[in-house]
C-alpha cells in the first residue's frame, strides 16, 4: 500500500476584533458543468505534501505561503488526520494518508497575491470568520482540526494580544 504524508495549517489573524482563519477553494472543487452554488463548491484548509527532507511544520508554513500568499508563524501543532482513499488517476492504487495540521499565526502578505503557477491548484484563498470556518469547510477533519484551533485559544489568551501583525491593515 502506498503511504503519503502532508502538512497544513489553520492560519489565524485578528483582525477587526475577531479571529479569521485563511481558507482556499481549490481549483477542482467545483463540478464540471455543474451551476456554482455553495453546494457544489469545496473549501479547504491550505496543505500539500511535505518534500523529501523537509520537516512537516516547514511544509505546513511553506504550502500556507504558497497556496494563500500570505506568511505566518508556526505556534503548536494542533492534529494528524489519517484517511484511506483510492487514487483517480494514474494505477488507482489505495493510498494511506496522513496530514499534520499546525496553528500558525498571521505574519504578513495579501490574501490570494500567489504565483500564476498556483492558480493551477487553487482557485481563491479567503479569509473567513474563525467561527464561521467549521461550517464552511467541506471535510470533518478540517472542521474537527478547527474547533481544535478554537480551543487551542480559549486555553492561550495571550494570543489574543498577539506578537505579530495581526491586527494591521489588509
Amino acid at each position: 500500500m502506498v503511504r503519503e504524508f502532508s502538512a497544513g495549517g489553520v492560519v489565524l489573524r485578528r483582525k477587526e476584533g475577531r479571529w479569521w482563519a485563511a481558507v482556499i477553494e481549490p481549483q477542482s472543487s467545483r463540478k464540471a458543468g455543474a451551476a456554482v452554488r455553495a453546494a457544489a463548491t469545496l473549501y479547504a484548509l491550505p496543505k500539500g505534501n511535505v518534500d523529501k527532507g523537509e520537516k512537516p511544520e516547514e511544509a505546513a508554513v511553506r504550502e500556507v505561503r504558497e497556496e494563500t500568499g500570505v506568511a505566518a508563524d508556526l505556534v503548536t501543532k494542533l492534529a494528524d488526520i489519517k484517511y484511506f482513499y483510492v487514487r483517480s488517476w494514474g494505477d488507482r492504487q489505495r493510498v494511506f494518508k496522513i496530514v499534520s495540521f499546525f496553528l500558525l499565526l498571521y505574519r504578513s502578505g495579501r490574501i490570494g497575491q500567489i504565483t500564476p503557477a498556483m492558480h493551477r491548484e487553487v482557485r481563491q484563498a479567503m479569509w473567513v470568520p474563525l467561527d464561521e470556518a467549521a461550517q464552511k469547510l467541506s471535510y470533518r477533519g478540517e472542521r474537527d482540526v478547527i474547533k481544535l484551533a478554537q480551543d487551542y485559544l480559549a486555553s492561550h489568551p495571550e494570543l489574543e494580544r498577539g506578537k505579530n501583525a495581526a491586527d494591521s491593515a489588509h
